[in-house]
C-alpha cells in the first residue's frame, strides 16, 4: 500500500493524467508529469543510497519539487522527515541529530548547515528527467511515511510519526466528509506544506482528488494572496486566523468571488473576525482544531453545518472525549482536558518512547487542549493545559526565546507571549525586566540579537519594559497576564510606533513587519 504507487494507479484509473496537479510561479505541473517525475526521482534516491526504511529529511520550500521530492521518498519505502526550511541554523542542526537522516534534501544555499550528503532539488529534477522511473517498493499500510516534528512544554521539537494509510485517511473522512472536495476544486494553502495543515490542505486533498494546489515558496502577504485568488479562481482557501485578519485589513472584496469555502485552523478564532472574514469572502469561516500528532483535523465545521464560535464536531473516523484533572469525564458545557482516538493518530514519537506514552494513553491521544462540549456535540476550546504560544498559526514553545533575550547583557529577566495587533493578527511580543542602570532593549536590538539563532517568527515585533515579570506564589510565570497586558490598554503596536513601559519609559517597536 505505498502511497505513491496507491497516487498513481488513482491518477491512471479516473483520468487525471492532463489535469492540473501544482500551479507554481510560471509553470503548472499535472498530475500525470508529477507521478512520472516522482518515479524518476526514486531511481535517484537510491542511486544516492537511500534505502527502505531509511529517513531522508526535507528541507524544501512549497513546490512542485517539494510534491515529487516526498512522492520519490515513500516510492523508496524510505521515511519523510518534513522541517520548515526557514529555521535557524542551530534548529537545523538538532532536528538532523534527531532524526539521523541518511539524505537531506535542501536549497543549495541551506547545504552548508548539515553535516550529511545534501541533494538540491534542482539537482534532483534534472538527474531524474535523465533516467527511466523505478516501480513503488511495496509496503503495508502501517509502515511509517513520514515524520513531521512539533514543539512541546519543554521546546524540544518531538517527531511524529505517520503511516502509508493515514493520507487517505485524511482525505476520506477531511477533504471529502468536511469540504466535499472535487476535481474541479482548486486550492491555496497560506499555511506551509510541512506543516500538517498545509501538508493535508495543498499535498494530500488536491493529489487525492485530482484537483490542483497554487504553491509558492513564501508565505504570501495579504496582496499576494488577492492577487492568487483572482488569478487562479481559486475555491478552497486555507490559514490561520492571522492571516485572516491580514486579508480583512487589505479589504480587497471583490478578489474572492471564485472561493467557495474558506478553512481556519492553528489558533483561535475569534467571532469578531468569523465575521468581517465572512463579510470580505462571501462564505463562511470554518474553524477546525486538529494536530501534528492527529495527522490532520480531527474537530471541524463542514460546507454544509457550521456554528459560529465552535470548531465544529467530531470528524468521522474519530471520537472526542474531556476529561477533569482524575481523569474523569465531564458532561456538556463543562471545561474538561480534550483527547481524541482514531485511525491516523500518529503511532509514536520517534526515539522518545516515555513522552510517547505519557501523550497515548489506552489508545487515546492527549491533546493538552482545553475545550467545552455543547448539547449539539459542537466543542469551543478554551486555551491549552501547557504552557504553548500560538504565533500565526505556528505553535511554539517560549522558554527557548525567553532563555535566548536572557542571554542579552541588558536583561536581567524575559517573557514572551502572543498578542494581537490593531488587525488582530498575532505577534510574539517581548516583556523584559533591565538589569539594573541599563537601557531597555529595542525590538530592533533584540531582532539582531536572535538573528540567526531562531526562526524569524520567533523574533518579538513589540518590547515592553516591566519593573517585575507578574508570577504566582510559587514563582510560575502569570503568561496569561501578559497576553491581556496591552499597550495603552490595546494591542501591541506593530512595526511603528511605542510600547509603553511600567514607569512610563517607552521600548522602540519599529522595524519588523510580517508574520510566520
Amino acid at each position: 500500500m505505498n502511497l505513491a504507487a496507491t497516487l498513481e494507479r488513482r491518477c491512471a484509473e479516473r483520468g487525471w493524467s492532463q489535469r492540473p496537479a501544482v500551479r507554481e510561479p510560471g509553470r503548472t505541473w499535472s498530475h500525470g508529469a508529477i507521478h512520472d517525475l516522482a518515479g524518476r526521482a526514486a531511481r535517484i534516491l537510491a542511486a544516492e543510497g537511500v534505502r527502505p526504511g531509511d529517513r531522508v529529511l526535507l528541507a524544501l520550500p512549497d513546490s512542485a519539487a517539494w510534491v515529487v521530492s516526498f512522492l520519490a521518498v515513500a516510492r523508496a519505502g524510505a521515511v519523510a522527515v518534513l522541517v520548515n526550511p526557514g529555521l535557524a541554523a542551530p534548529e537545523h542542526t538538532a532536528l538532523v541529530a534527531d532524526c539521523a537522516p541518511g539524505l537531506v534534501l535542501c536549497p543549495e544555499a541551506l547545504a552548508g548547515r548539515f553535516d550529511v550528503r545534501t541533494l538540491s532539488p534542482t539537482q534532483l529534477l534534472d538527474r531524474a528527467g535523465r533516467v527511466n522511473p523505478v516501480p513503488a517498493v511495496p509496503v503495508a499500510g502501517t509502515d511509517p511515511l513520514y515524520v513531521q516534528y512539533t514543539s512541546g512544554t519543554t521546546g524540544d521539537p518531538k517527531g511524529a510519526v505517520h503511516r502509508h494509510a493515514d493520507p487517505e485517511a485524511y482525505h476520506r473522512y477531511v477533504g471529502l466528509g468536511v469540504l466535499s472536495i472535487s476535481a474541479d476544486d482548486v486550492t491555496l494553502s497560506i499555511s506551509k506544506l510541512h506543516f500538517a495543515y498545509g501538508f493535508g490542505n495543498a499535498f494530500v486533498f488536491p493529489l487525492f482528488s485530482g484537483s490542483s494546489a497554487v504553491l509558492l515558496p513564501e508565505r504570501p502577504a495579504a496582496a499576494t494572496v488577492a492577487e492568487l485568488v483572482t488569478e487562479h479562481r481559486v475555491t478552497l482557501l486555507y490559514g490561520v486566523p492571522t492571516s485572516y485578519a491580514q486579508l480583512v485589513a487589505a479589504g480587497d472584496r471583490a478578489a474572492f468571488g471564485s472561493v467557495r469555502a474558506a478553512v481556519s485552523a492553528g489558533e483561535a478564532l475569534r467571532p469578531e473576525l468569523a465575521a468581517r472574514a465572512r463579510e470580505l469572502l462571501g462564505v463562511p469561516l470554518l474553524d477546525q482544531v486538529g494536530s501534528t500528532e492527529a495527522g490532520h483535523a480531527f474537530c471541524a465545521n463542514t460546507v454544509t453545518e457550521h456554528r459560529v464560535g465552535t470548531v465544529g464536531r467530531p470528524v468521522p473516523g474519530h471520537r472526542l472525549r474531556l476529561l477533569d484533572s482524575d481523569g474523569v469525564a465531564v458532561p456538556d458545557e463543562v471545561e474538561g482536558e480534550l483527547w481524541v482516538a482514531g485511525e491516523t493518530v500518529m503511532t509514536g514519537y520517534l526515539h522518545r518512547p516515555e513522552e510517547t506514552a505519557r501523550t497515548l494513553v489506552g489508545g487515546w491521544l492527549r491533546t493538552r487542549d482545553l475545550a467545552v462540549r455543547h448539547g449539539d456535540g459542537t466543542y469551543t476550546l478554551h486555551g491549552r493545559v501547557d504552557d504553548l504560544e500560538m504565533v500565526g498559526g505556528i505553535t511554539l514553545a517560549p522558554q527557548p526565546v525567553e532563555h535566548l533575550i536572557e542571554e542579552h547583557p541588558t536583561v536581567a529577566e524575559a517573557a514572551v507571549a502572543a498578542r494581537p495587533d490593531e488587525t488582530g493578527a498575532t505577534r510574539l511580543h517581548a516583556f523584559v525586566v533591565p538589569v539594573p542602570g541599563a537601557d531597555t532593549p529595542t525590538v530592533d536590538d533584540l531582532a539582531r540579537w536572535l538573528d540567526g539563532r531562531v526562526a524569524p517568527f520567533k523574533v518579538p515585533r513589540g518590547v515592553t519594559r516591566l519593573a517585575a515579570l507578574p508570577r504566582t506564589p510559587t514563582g510560575k510565570l502569570r503568561r496569561f497576564a501578559l497576553r491581556e497586558q496591552g499597550s495603552h490598554g490595546g494591542p501591541a503596536r506593530e512595526r511603528t510606533g511605542t510600547a509603553p513601559d511600567t514607569d512610563g519609559r517607552e521600548a522602540s517597536a519599529a522595524g519588523r513587519s510580517g508574520v510566520a
